[in-house]
């Protein structure tokens, strides 16, 4: 094995990094090459001459494509770190170079969305017009390791503690309670006082089984002493899941903000029935070894300004 140390700090150039990376996105040379606009055989003799340097096979090469070995995982891990940096330096030198402030990534569960981000992100802009935000919208499975390798600046959402970890720091914003909709047409909306027994044998659209508001959901059927609804769709997409409501059209069970946000705009109805239960806050999870930018600052700044005190209308 070589000496790792040098390989890293000395060896390995920006575009060995690019090709490692590309390499893991296609798993095949020849897609490889044709997404860099080489040849295949200059893909071939580059991952040979960076496996070289560092003394170890990073991608088993087969008639299916290539795979990376658990050598190529880690190493493809650093070239995504060392590359979401390189993009982020540039960003921001432009943007001085323009007058602007810079950029920030912000990854955001539906919960936060709709208020929070929106009138925080209408805050940073009054501040500071010409910052650039890129928001995306995902869950804590799909964002954490995006925000590990450096494509993220930030994410908010629910702090799920069993996502919890040494390098990750968390900041609790508010508390979000959850409310069932329909749509506005839907048999159950005229229903002046509903019941959980109503509700177990319509369709659902839910989200996914790791989430606490699952678990918490079923919790109510079970403590109404009803099986929970067995009909079931399962997503952490909220247009996957107002989709559902409408067209199918299924029960959904949104954050109360984003669903009274959806009200106001006639998408679907809220019903008048209680959902007593404790989930996680709504809050702030960044990477605790990384330096913040001035642009991720002013947003984190704006997020606790516009959620100061409790959870904000939509």
């Amino acid at each position: 094995m070589a000496d790792i140390d040098r390989v890293l700090r000395s060896n390995l150039k920006l575009r060995h990094l690019q090709l490692l990376v590309a390499l893991d996105q296609f798993r095949h040379l020849g897609r490889t090459a044709e997404f860099l606009s080489v040849t295949q055989p200059a893909v071939s003799k580059t991952l040979a001459e960076i496996e070289r340097m560092f003394g170890l096979d990073l991608f088993v090469r087969s008639t299916r494509g290539t795979e990376p070995t658990a050598y190529g995982f880690t190493v493809v891990r650093f070239a995504r770190s060392v590359l979401a940096d390189y993009a982020r330096t540039q960003d921001e030198i432009a943007a001085v170079a323009s007058g602007g402030a810079g950029r920030v990534t912000v990854g955001a569960m539906v919960v936060a969305t709709p208020g929070p981000l929106v009138q925080a992100v209408q805050l940073l802009k009054a501040r500071s017009a010409l910052t650039t935000v890129l928001a995306e919208e995902g869950d804590l499975t799909r964002l954490l390791p995006r925000l590990r390798v450096g494509e993220l600046d930030l994410f908010v959402g629910r702090l799920e503690p069993g996502y919890a970890s040494p390098d990750l720091e968390t900041e609790a914003l508010y508390r979000e309670p959850m409310a069932i909709v329909v749509r506005p047409d839907h048999a159950l909306a005229g229903v002046a006082k509903p019941h959980w027994r109503d509700l177990t044998d319509q369709p659902w659209v839910v989200p996914p089984p790791w989430a606490s508001s699952r678990i918490k959901l079923e919790q109510m059927f079970y403590k109404h002493r009803l099986a929970p609804p067995a009909d079931i769709v399962e997503t952490a997409s909220f247009l996957v899941t107002l989709s559902f409501v409408r067209e199918r059209p299924a029960v959904g069970f949104l954050a109360q903000g984003v669903a009274r946000h959806f009200e106001r705009e006639g998408l679907v109805k809220v019903l008048p029935l209680k959902v007593p239960i404790e989930l996680p806050p709504v809050g702030i999870i960044t990477l605790r070894s990384r330096v913040r930018t001035p642009a991720a600052m002013l947003l984190i700044d704006c997020l606790r300004q516009v959620t100061a005190g409790d959870a904000p209308s939509a």
